[in-house]
């Protein structure tokens, strides 16, 4: 039962850095930080995986990336980090475990927990990408530019889609945990009960 339990995890893990990966180019185009649904999909990590397989599966996004694979808005490999926008990637991966740490304490779950888990996620993601993003391109790219320019490129521009992303994730997550339930397929609190 162990071992069928630990397949099942890496598929789930490997499923949601793909989801994640897909994510990445459905976009629209913004200066600096395109608008993308990888967040949608980190943020569904940590609701729907917990947050040990949501860290998982957002790292092994970025691990994948990193290694060559052109999984990331504007390609892969190593020298990605130089990318301004590599701080959002590895929001992800935090967020990803914060959103799934503060659902696992949750007995029930509803559309406020899933909303504000996912704005805290979201937060930690902006918290790590818009310093990056101001390092990155004044000191990566020479380009100049101000912390007001960037909070506005790295922040405001883009926080008002992520707001009705977590507002899709919040409406979504309870009926796919339901529907989950119904079918007799197990959570992860369930399946950690296991291990």
């Amino acid at each position: 039962m162990k071992e069928l339990t630990t397949v099942r995890k890496m598929i789930l893990v490997s499923l949601f850095a793909a989801l994640t990966a897909i994510g990445a180019f459905i976009s629209i185009p913004i200066p600096y930080v395109p608008f993308t649904l990888q967040f949608l999909f980190c943020a569904f990590s940590g609701v729907l995986l917990g947050a040990k397989l949501g860290f998982l599966s957002q790292l092994l996004y970025v691990l994948i990336g990193l290694a060559g694979v052109p999984v990331f808005t504007k390609g892969g490999g190593i020298g990605y980090v130089f990318q301004p926008t590599f701080g959002y990637l590895l929001g992800f991966i935090a967020a990803g475990f914060i959103i799934g740490k503060i659902m696992e304490k949750q007995n029930k779950i509803s559309f406020a927990k899933v909303f504000i888990s996912s704005l805290i996620g979201l937060g930690v993601v902006y918290i790590l990408g818009v310093p990056y993003l101001y390092f990155a391109l004044k000191y990566f790219a020479g380009t100049p530019i101000s912390w007001a320019a960037t909070i506005k490129a790295g922040f405001i521009v883009c926080v008002g889609g992520d707001i009705v992303t977590c507002a899709i994730v919040g409406i979504i997550s309870p009926a796919v945990l339901k529907g989950l339930k119904a079918a007799g397929i197990r959570t992860y609190k369930q399946i950690e009960k296991e291990v």
